[in-house]
């Protein structure tokens, strides 16, 4: 089984957040502006979402691609000349978000789809038009090179794993409302009996067969993970799920020293990892489609793409 050095990959939860609480003018148009009736015009000359937030994005964990994806589009954009991408983690960075919704102030994060956010709140992507964080993603799954041989069900399953965004988004919201993960997995498996047979079908039951599989600490991974680590108990393995950062899962999967892993986002998210790792591992292909990574922030903000923030002065 796998082991790993806790300090060297336990993930940073601190956050530097700092969100001054003033007026957005526009909002009760008590600003009088002296151009045609354009809001538009008005939230970005005279609204500066960037001094509110200290010119700061909310991140996640540093070696995340998202977070690279920001950092590039803060050498990109000249509307974010001056800003920072603060890193933290993905429950930090929920957390920093439901705060900002919940005081009505602005903020921005690293987002991804799937997400609970998306169900939770009212949120939007900004328009992205220098294409710094690239097209649509998969989630696909990774094997260890040599399972099919070795464990030709756990195999099996992990190959048919297939599944869609509101499957996934209903068990990471669960979650958030308080569900142990092994809990909402077994729900959303008891709700879904026929896609899940679909993942097992012709699969044999085994007794006590161990697997261990890795995943990232995000809440997408989580929900993912958990299903199919329950689909597998249920067919008599003995499952082990282990939290890793991004480049320890890749190479705890490419060196053989756990089964596998469903947590692969590509092709810019663990763009880096796939090409460090890629040739050592089993490419078992998409379990999810249209995953997407980008700046997102509150529907309340009056801002539509990356071009219309500011640079720092």
């Amino acid at each position: 089984m796998f082991k790993f050095d806790w300090k060297r990959l336990s993930m940073t939860a601190g956050l530097s957040l700092t969100l001054l609480a003033a007026g957005c003018g526009s909002d009760d148009g008590s600003e009088s502006t002296e151009g045609d009736s354009g809001s538009e015009g008005e939230s970005t000359e005279e609204m500066n979402y960037g001094e509110e937030m200290d010119y700061e994005i909310t991140g996640i964990e540093a070696g995340a691609g998202v977070v690279a994806a920001a950092q590039d589009a803060v050498e990109t954009y000249d509307s974010l000349s001056g800003w920072e991408v603060s890193t933290s983690s993905s429950g930090a960075m929920a957390a920093a978000l439901g705060e900002a919704i919940e005081n009505e102030e602005p903020i921005i994060v690293t987002g991804w789809t799937p997400h609970w956010k998306f169900a939770e709140y009212d949120l939007k992507y900004l328009e992205d038009p220098e294409g710094s964080f690239g097209d649509a993603e998969q989630i696909k799954t990774m094997a260890k090179s040599g399972l099919e041989d070795e464990k030709p069900n756990a195999y099996m399953i992990l190959d048919q794993f297939m599944w869609e965004t509101a499957d996934m988004e209903e068990v990471m919201l669960e979650i958030q409302n308080g569900a142990e993960p092994e809990e909402a997995a077994k729900n959303w498996i008891s709700n879904n009996e026929d896609k899940v047979s679909s993942w097992t079908e012709g699969t044999e039951e085994v007794d006590g067969t161990e697997v261990e599989l890795v995943y990232v600490n995000w809440d997408s991974e989580i929900a993912s993970t958990n299903v199919v680590a329950e689909v597998m108990k249920q067919q008599g393995f003995e499952v082990t799920i282990t939290p890793l950062d991004n480049g320890p899962m890749w190479e705890a999967v490419a060196n053989g020293e756990v089964d596998g892993m469903v947590a692969a986002w590509l092709p810019a998210t663990h763009g880096s990892q796939f090409e460090e790792y890629g040739d050592q591992l089993e490419d078992l292909g998409a379990n999810l489609e249209g995953a997407k990574i980008g700046l997102v922030v509150p529907e309340y903000m009056d801002v539509d793409s990356i071009e219309d923030l500011q640079p720092s002065e």
